[in-house]
């Protein structure tokens, strides 16, 4: 299907570090099939590496909302929990 199909194409550009292309793939994913919980961790991803980690955050627990069971999410949405607090402290 369409979303499957921007999702993966969002993958192959993710891999050729093209992150900006990517997020418009998983976003169009999303957008073409909103319960669709891989596109909204494959995002979160993308903004976890780019340091936006309110935004990824926001993914990853749309991801668990959408699937609980979802464990790489669930350890994706801790690991930027921490790594937000780490940033917070180097900063003053």
């Amino acid at each position: 299907d369409l979303a499957t199909a921007f999702n993966d194409r969002g993958q192959i550009k993710y891999l050729r570090v093209e992150f900006a292309a990517a997020m418009e793939d998983y976003t169009a994913a999303i957008e073409c099939q909103p319960g669709f919980e891989v596109p909204y961790y494959n995002r979160g991803l993308v903004l976890y590496r780019l340091g936006s980690f309110d935004e990824a955050m926001k993914d990853f627990r749309k991801v668990l909302e959408l699937n609980p069971q979802f464990e790489d999410a669930a350890l994706s949405l801790k690991q930027a929990i921490l790594d937000k607090e780490e940033k917070q402290k180097r900063s003053y």
